[in-house]
């Protein structure tokens, strides 16, 4: 029996908006570990964790903003990372804003290195989320998280030491519909595989997701699943601070999951920007669960009907 591991990240000092502290405890209560228990793992839920204690720390970008905590959370979701995935065949972190992703990524990719494995990731989300500290006007830290996990310039002395980052190369985005310009340049600059809402609208979603884990195959790499709820259309998931019009249907969320569950690359995962304060009687929690349960051999017509 495969073992899974849940660890709740209830962070959001890296948003506008107070409510993702909820989104841990919003998917326990959606059910997740049963449905996750359903499909034959052993699930272990190793609760919330708590973020380093960190001196107040300033940058020259004024409009940054929780700066201080963020580190806090990256330093303790780093550690909790590495502990979860080694102990654990599939670790799914519950957030909390995308700023978990400055954690949970090193953490993982710190594992993939030891191990001699390279480490993939696949970001589902409507941004890019490569700011810098300098960059961002907004001071939004979720919006970082990809700039610092590949290594870019202006974290130093920041952001915890990156002491393995993660190949642009090595990283496939899909459902982006929001991109500032400065995030335009950076992905410019850089060999992320990036496919847009209207790439999808044209040429589909499996065929570029099939072609990025065949390179994931080659590589006999690992592969991180990073899913934001602003990912998809905001009619099926309004709990979500960052709703951008346009997003993945949920046919095309749950085709997704379905080929990444029959590629069997998958080693850990992001479940980040669930707000439940914006949530209509707990259906976005509940289609991420779904969501969840697909990638993790769920099959179409094993799923019950149910109303919303």
């Amino acid at each position: 029996m495969l073992n899974c591991s849940l660890v709740g990240a209830p962070v959001e000092s890296g948003a506008s908006q107070i409510g993702c502290l909820m989104g841990p405890d919003a998917y326990r209560t959606a059910g997740l570990k049963q449905t996750i228990e359903s499909l034959g793992y052993n699930v272990n839920d190793r609760g919330n964790i708590l973020p380093r204690s960190i001196a107040p720390t300033r940058h020259a970008n004024t409009s940054i903003h929780h700066l201080s905590e963020t580190i806090g959370w990256a330093q303790a979701l780093e550690e909790a990372a590495y502990e979860a995935i080694k102990s654990s065949d599939l670790p799914v972190f519950l957030g909390g804003d995308h700023s978990l992703s400055i954690g949970t990524i090193p953490g993982i990719a710190r594992h993939a290195a030891e191990t001699g494995r390279e480490q993939f990731v696949l970001w589902l989300d409507a941004h890019p989320d490569i700011h810098t500290l300098e960059t961002t006007t907004s001071g939004n830290l979720h919006g970082t998280p990809v700039a610092y996990f590949t290594g870019q310039n202006g974290f130093e002395g920041v952001y915890p030491e990156l002491k393995h980052p993660v190949s642009p190369a090595n990283i496939c985005m899909m459902g982006i519909r929001s991109v500032d310009p400065a995030e335009n340049t950076h992905l410019s600059e850089c060999d992320i595989d990036v496919h847009d809402m209207r790439a999808i609208d044209e040429k589909g979603i499996a065929a570029p997701l099939g072609k990025f884990l065949d390179r994931v195959k080659k590589a006999n790499g690992v592969l991180h699943v990073s899913l934001d709820v602003d990912f998809l259309e905001p009619d099926i998931a309004p709990a979500v601070g960052t709703t951008v019009p346009g997003g993945a249907t949920f046919r095309e969320a749950h085709l997704i999951m379905e080929i990444l569950c029959d590629c069997g690359l998958v080693t850990s995962l992001d479940l980040v920007e669930l707000n439940p304060f914006l949530d209509e009687r707990g259906r976005t929690a509940k289609l991420m669960v779904d969501l969840c349960a697909s990638l993790l051999g769920r099959k179409v017509l094993d799923r019950p009907t149910r109303s919303f």
